[in-house]
């Protein structure tokens, strides 16, 4: 399937500083990708280009074959925005709020009403339909600006950090809602917290010092960084210095009388010659298993590289 948008040569200069610099990706049709960085790496800069904010220095996008330069009101029709703080109304009802959004977004007056009954029944707000929003949690306020990001059907969503501030049941709500508007469109979610992206994304494009580090699968960013170690379960345990004498192995960790850590120099032939050696001396290997790096780990890896 073509891709929903296609970004190209972005970059944005914010007087003398370059924001972003040579930015290009695409956005499947459907499921989350994720747009990560840390504060100040130009991922907000990126997101508001995007959604018709910011007028880009240089660079082109082009959200379902439409440019946004060149018409940027039925490019902006596609596109749903949530920031991270949202837009709402606090003095009025949810349904006069969504209501007002539905107006916003020029959907027909005669389809108001379902669209209205269509988007409280998907962001589960049936039961506070009538209340004032001042007067709602925090995750039904982001229920709320939820609903007004998807209430015309927009074939992309942004979501600029959107399980900020809310207890773990919030966020638990809000992001089972999240996974849910992504099967029927693209989604792209803009945070730095490591455990969203892990939780929620198929893909990942990542943002450093105002260029892209990274652009690939959730998987392929958990395992950008060879692993270099590995726990060894063995039933009759050789002494360490045996372990320690097979060529790779740069350390072994003692964890208990029948577990180690093995440290290696990132061969994973040494895992196959760790299970030949096991089977020729009668250790009894009962497992073995790859320590992956941490999201945390490849995320400082990979900002370092631009430093």
């Amino acid at each position: 399937m073509e891709p929903i948008v296609r970004i190209s040569g972005l970059s944005h200069r914010y007087s003398t500083t370059w924001a972003i610099r040579d930015i290009n990706f695409e956005i499947p049709r459907r499921g989350i990708l994720g747009l990560l960085g840390s504060n100040g790496a130009g991922k907000s800069t990126t997101m508001n280009i995007l959604c018709g904010v910011l007028t880009p220095t240089t660079g082109e996008i082009i959200i379902d074959g439409i440019n946004l330069s060149k018409a940027p009101q039925r490019a902006k029709q596609e596109i749903g925005f949530l920031p991270q703080t949202p837009p709402l109304y606090m003095d009025l009802t949810v349904d006069e709020y969504l209501r007002h959004a539905a107006i916003l977004r020029t959907i027909p007056s005669k389809q108001v009403n379902a669209a209205l009954t269509e988007v409280k029944e998907k962001c589960g707000l049936n039961s506070v339909h009538k209340r004032l929003i001042k007067n709602l949690s925090g995750g039904y306020k982001q229920r709320v600006g939820i609903a007004q990001a998807i209430i015309h059907k927009p074939k992309l969503v942004v979501f600029d950090e959107p399980t900020n501030g809310l207890d773990p049941n919030q966020i638990i709500e809000v992001r089972a809602l999240i996974k849910e508007i992504a099967t029927e469109r693209a989604v792209i979610l803009s945070t730095h917290i490591l455990t969203e992206v892990q939780y929620l994304c198929q893909d990942i494009v990542m943002i450093d010092s105002g260029r892209i580090v990274f652009a690939d699968s959730m998987e392929a960013f958990d395992n950008y960084i060879a692993p270099h170690s590995m726990l060894a379960t063995m039933l009759q345990s050789p002494p360490l210095e045996i372990l320690r004498a097979i060529p790779g192995i740069s350390r072994v960790d003692s964890l208990t009388d029948k577990q180690y850590r093995l440290f290696f120099n990132g061969d994973r032939q040494v895992a196959e010659m760790l299970i030949l050696e096991s089977a020729k001396n009668g250790w009894r290997l009962s497992e073995l298993q790859l320590e992956k790096n941490s999201l945390d780990e490849t995320f400082a890896q990979l900002s370092r590289y631009t430093k």
